[in-house]
């Protein structure tokens, strides 16, 4: 798995877990809509850790809870 894919994969459990819309995580965090979207559907090669950091400011964790997942793990992602 490509990194931006575990990032859209961990964003998408997050929100799920949360019961929250993108539209609500947006409102929360200020990152806009359309880079949220973009965010999950994998449209960026790679993610700002500026837009995760604010992404996680709007879902109330910390950075490491936000990469604390296996999706992460080394063996799960490709070089």
């Amino acid at each position: 798995m490509q990194l931006n894919e575990a990032i859209s994969e961990r964003l998408i459990e997050l929100l799920k877990a949360r019961g929250m819309t993108q539209y609500q995580l947006y409102m929360k965090s200020g990152v806009p809509k359309s880079t949220i979207g973009n965010v999950i559907n994998c449209a960026y090669d790679s993610v700002k850790l500026r837009i995760i950091h604010e992404m996680c400011q709007g879902l109330n964790i910390s950075i490491s809870d936000f990469f604390n997942s296996p999706l992460f793990e080394e063996s799960n992602l490709e070089p």
